[in-house]
């Protein structure tokens, strides 16, 4: 397993994080995605920690809490050995104050999910989504608050667009607070949208980057094809999220599969491989239901594609150019311009 550093942290993460998405059983949609008992749960656990996945994500709202519980209780006496992150924003009652970025839920909400996962301190604590009914200054200073009393570690944010991010960067230094380290997004071969200015954000602010859905929803994980879209009880059937564009998803998964048979490997490890090799990239998230499923996905640690590999998939998934990127004009580098002294 490689490790990479989160942003300017210092702390080293797993290039693949285990995503706990899938435990626990739900009345609500939270049981599409899994639904895992604790017993599965522990074995997936344990299988990640001994092939030196080291990076756990969670969040209060999954299953309505019990992918926390659970997952505390797998890690049990190995919480030294795992950098853990959970996630807060989303409805967790029917109160109205049990939603959002306030310092009322938020303080409140850290402590549920301390309890939940067994634990003294988080490493990472995200904000899920941004609220547009609280101020920046009221979410960032609450959060600042809990680093310093070493509840949290680091804080990070999660489905912000690049203006938001350097916004929260800006009110941060200005006010001497702890800053976002990362940020949790969508990325995929299926789905490269954030090339266009949030990975360029990230970059410039020395951010991790960690992915969620690197197998878009699981529509690259090798089982769908033109002759299979799956049936009424598939998963992606029944829930298509993230959304995918499936017509040029599959012209994606022809150049894949052609990797995966050149290489003897299989789609998923060549998706999941492709995202491993873009340099902004610090961990990507896998969820499992089976021991089986992540070994495979795990054996895409380590892949280096060719450069010729890389162009046939980029061909295949690239984003059409939009205003203002085609407005860009190559400079004449015969002629030098200095700036006015």
């Amino acid at each position: 397993m490689k490790y990479n550093l989160l942003g300017n942290t210092g702390v080293l993460v797993s290039e693949i994080g285990f995503g706990a998405m899938t435990f626990g059983e739900s009345s609500e949609n939270w049981n599409v995605f899994g639904a895992l008992g604790d017993k599965e749960a522990q074995k997936l656990v344990d299988l990640a920690l001994d092939q030196g996945v080291n990076f756990f994500d969670t969040a209060n709202i999954y299953a309505k809490g019990r992918s926390e519980e659970m997952l505390g209780k797998a890690l049990k006496s190995k919480r030294q050995q795992a950098i853990i992150a959970t996630k807060v924003r989303g409805r967790t009652g029917p109160g109205p104050n049990e939603i959002g970025l306030s310092r009322l839920n938020i303080i409140r909400e850290v402590e549920d999910s301390l309890r939940r996962l067994n634990t003294d301190y988080i490493d990472l604590y995200q904000i899920h989504n941004p609220d547009q009914l609280t101020d920046w200054e009221e979410t960032l200073r609450a959060l600042d608050d809990l680093v310093r009393s070493g509840k949290v570690r680091y804080i990070g944010s999660s489905n912000l667009t690049a203006w938001q991010i350097m916004k929260s960067r800006a009110i941060s230094q200005l006010h001497g607070l702890h800053a976002f380290k990362s940020s949790q997004s969508y990325y995929s071969l299926a789905g490269r949208e954030l090339e266009r200015e949030i990975i360029p954000a990230l970059r410039d602010q020395n951010m991790g980057l960690i992915v969620w859905s690197p197998l878009a929803g699981g529509f690259l994980s090798g089982k769908y094809s033109r002759e299979n879209s799956g049936g009424t009880s598939d998963r992606f059937t029944k829930f298509a999220f993230p959304p995918v564009d499936v017509e040029k998803a599959y012209a994606i998964l022809d150049v894949l599969r052609d990797i995966a048979k050149a290489r003897e490997s299989t789609v998923a490890r060549i998706a999941l491989a492709w995202l491993l090799n873009q340099p902004a990239v610090t961990t990507v998230i896998v969820g499992a239901k089976r021991p089986d499923q992540l070994l495979d996905n795990l054996q895409a640690s380590g892949i280096k594609l060719t450069s010729g590999e890389l162009s046939r998939l980029d061909v295949a998934s690239r984003l059409p150019e939009e205003y203002p990127f085609w407005s860009f004009m190559e400079e004449d580098d015969s002629i030098i311009r200095k700036a006015p002294q």
